[in-house]
This record gives C-alpha cells, structure tokens and sequence, in this order.
C-alpha cells in the first residue's frame, strides 16, 4: 500500500476504455448511489488495481477478465489523504481486457465541488438541485474513476431522479421512462475524453435554443421565467462555433452544445464537453440591469469556454503542468472571437488589461513557469491563475504577433488535426510551429514558458545607436539571472518607422541612421529629439526602462497626442511598475499622470485609474498628512473625462464609453469627491422612491452605491437601504453590484457587520468574492482582526478556491513589514498545500510594498511640492 502514497500520478498497471455510469439522485436526502462498470486493458500483470476516488462509500467490488472469470479484491483501501482507491486481490490478474465494477454511494455536499447540490427557488419554495464541477481532481468525488487527463475514455451515462426536473449531460438524451414519481434518462456514449470534462445537471429551467448552419443544436438553459436572459449568450456561442470551426478548420465534433447557468458554481463557467455550466451572472444578460461591462464579459467567458471544446477538450494537455496550453489558448481565442463579433468594442486594446494581470503576478519572487511541476493533487488548483490564463495568453500573443497571422493559423490548424482527441504537450505545439513556420520555435519559447519571469528592457541613445540590455524584472528589487529571447518592436517618430529584431544575448544595439525612412515631413525631427517607443502596442511580455531624455521625449509625445492608446498605456505601466520596484520616483511618476488630464480613451483612462487606486493605497502608510492633497490631484485629473461623459448615457453612444462612465465615477466616490457624492446620493434616493428610475443606470450605480457607503460614518441610513436594495432584487445583476460595494465604508463598525452578512445565509457561497474585494482601505485592520476570529469556520466551510479570495484580499492590502511579520506567524501551523502558494505571493505583496513606502518616505519634500504645483494646475485648468 505504501508504495502508491504521495504519489503526483496513479501506476499504470490498468488503463481505462469506457465507463458506463449510473447514478440514483435522492435530492431530499442529498445523497446519491450507483454503480459503474469500467471496461478497462490490463497492461501488466498486477495484483492490483489503482484509481482515484474520494469520499465515497464503496459497497461491492468485482473485477471480471476476458474469459469472464470473476475476482473479488481481498482488500478494498479508500486513502482519503491520496484520494485513491487501492483493490487488492490474491489472485494475479493477467494482462488483458476486462471488465470492473463498483457499487458506491456519497452525499450531495454543499461546497461546490464533484456532484453538489444548489437550491433554486420554485413558486416561493426553496428546493435542491445536483450540479457537477470535476475540473481539475474532482470527477473522483462522484465516481471511481482514473481521473488525469491523459486516461481518456467514452462515457455512457444514465440517471434516476425526481421525475418533474430536467436532466443533462454530455451528449443528447437517447431515451427516457417514467416509473412513479421517478425519471430514468439514457444518455447516448461520449466520444472518448478525459474525466474532468464529464458533466450532468439536475434542475428545473426554462430553455430556448439555434441550430447552427451545421446542424448543431445550441441549447441555453435558464432560470424559469429567465429564459430571455439566455439569448445574448445563444447568440455569441452560435457564432463562436462559426468562428471556431472555420479557424481551426475542423467542425464542432459533438451533436449538440448544453450552456446551463446555475445558481451556485464556484468559478465564472465550466467548458465540459457538449455542456458549458455558468453562474448566471456570467450567462445571463438584460439590456436594463446588465452594464456594458458585463455585456462584454459574457461575450468573452461564452466565446473562451466554446473554444475550449477544441483546444482543451478534443485536444487535452497531457497533463496539469501543461494547464496553460488550455487555459493561454482559450483566453487569446476568446479575444480574437469576441473582435470579430464586435469590432467596435476595440477588445485587442482591453487585451492588455490580460497581460497586465501576467506581468503583475509575474514579477514576484512567489511566481512561477508557465509549465509548472504539479506534485500533488491538491496544489493543482493554484495554477489556475494569472499565470496559466494572462501570461500564456500573452505569450500566445506575442508568439502570434512575431510568426505572422497566417502562419499561425496554419499552424494551429494542423495541430488540431494531429492531436485530436489525443493529449498534447507544449513540445507538441512547439513543434508543429516549427514545423510550419521554418523557425527554431521551441528554442525562442522554452525560455518563456519553462522559467518564470520576464525582462525589463533598458534603453539608452547614444550617437544614434540605441543600446538594449535585458534583465530580469521583480517587483521586490531582487536581481534575478533570467535571459530570454525577446521580439524587440519600435518605432521613431511616426508609426511609419518601425523595424524589430530578436534580442537574444543579454546586451543588443541598433543604428538609429539605418532606420526605415517614412514621409519628408517629418525628416527633422528624426536623431536625438524625437521620440521612440519600444513595444509598440505593448505586444510583448516585458517592461521596458528608457533613460531620462528618451522618457521625456515620450512624455511631449503623449502632450501632442502622437502616441496610440495602447503606447499611452504601455508608458503608464510600465513607469507605475518601475515606481513600485523603487526603480524610478513617486513624483517623476505622479508628473507623468498629470499629462494623462485630457484622456478620453477607455482603456488609458481605466490604467490611471488603478493607478490611483494603488498610489492611494501606500501614500496613506507612507506620509499620511497629504493623503488628502494626493486624493485632490487625482479628482483633478479625472474631472475633463467625467463632465464629458456626465451621469447619464447618450443615446447611440459607443460601448466604451459606458465602460468609462462607470469607472470614472466609481473613481471618484471612492476618492470622497463631495459633489459626486451629493449628485449619486440624490439619484440613489430617486432608486428608493422608484427602482426603475432612470437616474441611475446599470452602468453608474456602483457610484452612487459607493458613495452612500462611503457616508455611512455619519449615518447607518444609507447602508439599511442598500440592504434592502440586496433584499429586494430579484435579478442577479442587482445582487452583485450591492456586494460588490458594500464593503468600501470607512466605518468600523459597519464593516463587521457586512463582513458577518458576507458569511451568512442570506449571501450564496459563491458570491462572497464580490464583497471581499470591494473593503476599503480604511477597513483593512477590522477585516483581518475579522478573519483570524472566523478563520476556522472559512477554512472548514469553503473550498480552496473562495479561501484564496478570503487571504488575497484581506491580506493584500497592507503595507508593512511588522504586518507581513504578523500574518506569516499566524499562518505558520494553519497553511494547507492547496493554498500555500498564494498565501506567499500575498504576503510577497505586502513586502513589495513595504519596500516602496520607505523609499517614498525618502521623497517626502518633493512630493509636498509637485502636489501643490499640480493642485495650482489643476485649478487653472477647471477655471478655463
């Protein structure tokens, strides 16, 4: 028995070819019963078998070979810690085909994972529901199984069930019969695939559906009396399956496509084979409540997990250390998808808030590889991350950016063909790029993909020759070895003159007089006085560094509005970045956001903005008396966009101008701006008086949700209102956006009490991540004094998932050494594996920043300075 503990994968003594599962639903009781018969090939001989399964009750067990002699195991071992299941026979059994069988039963558990139970309401009666999540390790939750995606089968389904619901899985019913007040459903045999993506869901909903120009059935499976809110999300999965389908020049492979929105479901959506489970804030869509936002949300998280039936579930990792192949390629695709549909919303320039996500995580010490060792079950939850999803998208990105749109496609095209319904390596897709574009892939990624990290480039002029030196960037100021291959892009002057190469040693120069030459009129600004860009779109995965005079130059550039949106961004973050590793000042920093005063792009805007948000965050450790001047500045600098967007919406007015309407002024409730405050407090009174009021609309109602909770130090009014508004509201819309700001007083005492309610009966499991992230500054202390007194109802109540939420952001926010000190004793004998990781990586944060607020002690003069000249600025501004 010893032999198979700890072990990150099952022995191969038998491998898996079909499983034939029935399941019992008793949704009163919560439990379920069944059996399964497994047709599995005995590879070796072995006295025993070895799968995965995990609280479960294993009844009788038989094992019957190709001769149809029978064996029952001697020693039947369920190893809770490994989550095996070890069948022990006297007998050897010979290598061969056969066939075993298990009879088991388990309880409907309520924390979202394996088959759970969720609760619906039906004519005003609560009533449960049976739900699946199985990825990564959680098919072993239901039924005995060899749950790794390389041990891909078919799947023959059947289930009994209360005879009023629906049921639904993989691939379309074959036959049904009603016995009593019972439902038998047959489901027809899968093609082969792996156990995570096996799904079934047991409900009442209301459903439309489209078949598409293929004959594919694409069916929406909704709340009853939602079924409405099910067509945008029809719509876009109808034409991602167009997209898809053309791209990957192969067809959709299963008969129909499921997308079901499910009350209770621990992440965004689920891409099992033929059956996409959402929460139903992620599928459902209402032009009244939902905000452009969340409009362009759906659209990405239905075309990503649409893409996931090609790449991830015809084509499937070979195993979790390659998670990015599925989840880097998906989050790109759905970008790519989602610009075909709506070309208007320019996503490829939100694209960056992706890579950002990357390039953030990615600068900790606590990082790291996009292919990462999985050693254990538990641990593999942890890489469904910034890392997998938004560096492996942004990689992909860049790899796309440097091999050319067609080769690409071509390339992933073939790839598709080779390894369909088979598993794949990165190596794999390395070489099929390779193999197609004539160019050494493998050798330029590895570097990319097989360390962490990234680069900050330097750049200096000299006599017309720029000089390039790449190394390794971390947010804490360590000095790390890294060394990669990068895609140098850069323009001078004009977006004419662009060239790029491959920097591939450490130190590369370029000769400025050899450049391209665009147009006579700009002919003298070229050499020293005009400006280059380095990255150009920010389409590579790296920072760079430009020395003074080339910052400046860039600076006049943004001034005269030469620069692109995505330039005008890459410039703001990566300075920010630069800023928080101590590498450049708090005032050169601040200046540059003053050039920023007259943005009215969404995606610029949205930057500054999180800037401010992060400044504020350790200007008021680091020299609290100006936290207020610093406040100021900030509502100086977006006062321009938001009285030209105003509260309420234009008729015929872009998206994107929705999305800047709803952070501009969420920005400035936060940042305590008295009249947005007295503007969003008249038309939140408006909302009480008439809850269809068009005061408010979807897209500005965390504004003024922001700013009653902001008031709330003077009067518990506001916030028994917003209550109610929780209270009150039917639609899924509502609830989040109330969670989703009711945490931001500075109120001590009120902020226990939304913490507490956070936790209670009247808020799903699933939604507490809206809530925990919107705490405000001021409240940091209450809610991790909060957290130590209920850490062990969280931890014995919550999955791993949700307790990642719970540590990020509560821990997060802090700013002090004595602070991380504080929080890594507590932790020392309560870290579980499957949240270690980004138990570090937070406490890495709160050090990070602890470095940067003694370097901004040391500019304490200089900042009381630039604030007042940019104050004085900003009042001629508003005055003209």
């Amino acid at each position: 028995m010893e032999q198979f503990k700890n072990q990150p994968r099952l022995p191969n003594f038998a491998t898996p070819k079909n499983y034939d599962l029935y399941l019992k639903l008793d949704l009163e009781a919560c439990t379920f019963s069944g059996f399964i018969d497994i047709n599995l090939c005995i590879v070796e001989p072995t006295k025993f078998i070895v799968l995965n399964a995990c609280e479960l009750a294993v009844h009788q067990v038989f094992f019957a070979n190709s001769l149809n002699h029978r064996f029952t195991p001697a020693d039947v071992v369920l190893d809770g810690d490994d989550e095996i299941l070890v069948l022990v026979f006297d007998e050897v059994l010979g290598m061969g085909e056969g066939l075993l069988r298990i009879e088991f039963s388990g309880a409907l558990n309520g924390n979202l994972k394996g088959l759970y139970k969720c609760t619906y309401v039906d004519k005003g009666a609560r009533k449960n529901m049976a739900v699946t999540q199985f990825e990564a390790v959680l098919a072993r939750r239901c039924f005995p199984c060899w749950d790794e995606p390389a041990l891909k089968a078919t799947f023959k389904i059947t289930l009994d069930f209360p005879s009023e619901l629906i049921a639904l899985s993989n691939m379309p019913i074959k036959d049904e019969k009603i016995t009593g007040n019972v439902k038998t459903v047959y489901f027809e045999e899968s093609p082969i695939m792996s156990s995570y993506l096996v799904a079934v869901v047991v409900g009442l909903f209301d459903h439309i559906e489209e078949t598409t120009a293929d004959g594919i059935k694409v069916g929406v499976y909704c709340p009853v009396g939602k079924s409405d809110g099910g067509k945008f999300a029809l719509e876009v999965a109808v034409k991602s399956l167009d997209i898809f389908t053309k791209y990957f020049s192969m067809p959709y492979p299963l008969p129909k496509l499921d997308m079901v929105a499910v009350p209770e479901f621990s992440g965004g959506a689920m891409e099992n084979y033929g059956l996409i489970i959402f929460r139903e804030n992620e599928m459902l869509h209402n032009d009244l409540l939902s905000t452009a936002a969340r409009k362009q949300r759906i659209t990405i998280v239905v075309a990503h997990e649409v893409a996931h039936q090609w790449f991830g579930n015809l084509v499937t990792m070979e195993w979790w250390t390659h998670l990015w192949l599925n989840e880097g390629f998906a989050t790109w695709i759905s970008y790519m998808a989602t610009d075909i549909m709506f070309p208007e919303w320019k996503i490829w320039t939100q694209f960056l808030q992706e890579t950002n996500g990357g390039l953030s995580l990615d600068a900790q010490e606590e990082s790291h590889p996009i292919e990462v060792e999985i050693q254990h079950a538990h641990s593999v939850d942890e890489i469904f991350d910034a890392i997998s999803y938004k560096k492996g998208s942004a990689v992909i990105r860049m790899l796309q950016g440097y091999l050319g749109d067609e080769i690409f496609q071509k390339s992933l095209s073939l790839y598709m063909k080779r390894y369909a319904w088979k598993n794949a390596r990165t190596e794999d897709l390395w070489s099929v790029l390779s193999e197609v574009s004539g160019i050494q892939v493998n050798s330029m990624m590895d570097g990319w993909t097989k360390q962490k990290g990234y680069p900050v480039i330097s750049v200096k002029s000299k006599n017309s020759i720029l000089e390039f030196e790449q190394s390794q960037f971390f947010s804490s100021g360590f000095h790390g070895e890294g060394q990669w291959t990068v895609p140098i892009t850069l323009c001078l002057g004009s977006y004419d003159r662009s060239t790029s190469f491959l920097l591939e040693s450490k130190i590369g120069n370029l000769n400025v007089s050899e450049f391209p030459s665009s147009d006579e009129k700009n002919g003298n600004e070229h050499g020293n006085t005009s400006w280059i860009k380095v990255n150009v779109e920010q389409s590579g995965f790296y920072r760079v560094k430009y020395e003074d005079e080339l910052g400046a130059q860039l600076r006049k550039a943004i001034e005269k509005d030469s620069l692109s949106a995505t330039d005008k961004y890459g410039i703001l973050d990566d300075t920010y970045a630069l800023c928080v590793a101590c590498q450049q000042s708090l005032s050169s920093l601040l200046s540059l956001m003053d050039v920023y005063r007259k943005e009215i792009d969404y995606i610029v805007l949205s930057k500054l903005i999180d800037v401010c948000y992060n400044v504020l965050d350790v200007l008021r450790d680091a020299i609290p008396d100006i936290t207020n001047a610093l406040k100021e500045f900030f509502i100086n600098l977006l006062q321009f966009s938001a009285k030209k967007l105003g509260w309420e919406s234009v008729p015929g007015e872009s998206h994107l101008n929705a999305l800047m309407r709803g952070e501009a002024f969420m920005a400035l409730a936060t940042f305590d701006h008295s009249k947005t405050h007295e503007e969003a407090m008249q038309r939140f009174q408006a909302l009480l008086d008439d809850r269809s009021t068009l005061l408010l609309s979807a897209d500005t109602k965390r504004a003024a949700y922001i700013a009653v909770m902001r008031r709330t130090s003077t009067s518990r009014d506001g916030f028994e209102s917003l209550l109610k508004v929780y209270r009150e509201a039917d639609a899924v819309q509502e609830k989040e956006r109330v969670l989703r700001t009711i945490a931001c007083t500075p109120d001590p005492d009120i902020l226990a009490e939304v913490l507490n309610f956070l936790i209670s009966e009247e808020v799903r499991d699933q939604d507490i991540i809206y809530g925990l992230a919107g705490i405000s500054l001021e409240g940091r202390d209450i809610a991790w004094k909060w957290l130590k007194e209920n850490w062990n109802f969280i931890v014995n109540k919550y999955d791993s998932i949700l307790i990642t939420h719970f540590i990020r952001d509560i821990i997060t926010p802090f700013c002090s050494n004595e602070k991380a000190d504080e929080i890594e004793e507590f932790f020392v004998r309560r870290v579980r594996p499957s949240f270690a990781r980004n138990l570090k990586q937070s406490i890495e944060q709160v050090r990070v920043k602890a470095r940067w607020v003694e370097s901004i002690k040391q500019e304490q003069q200089s900042l009381r300075d630039i604030l007042k000249q940019l104050a004085h600025k900003g009042t001629e501004i508003s005055m003209s």
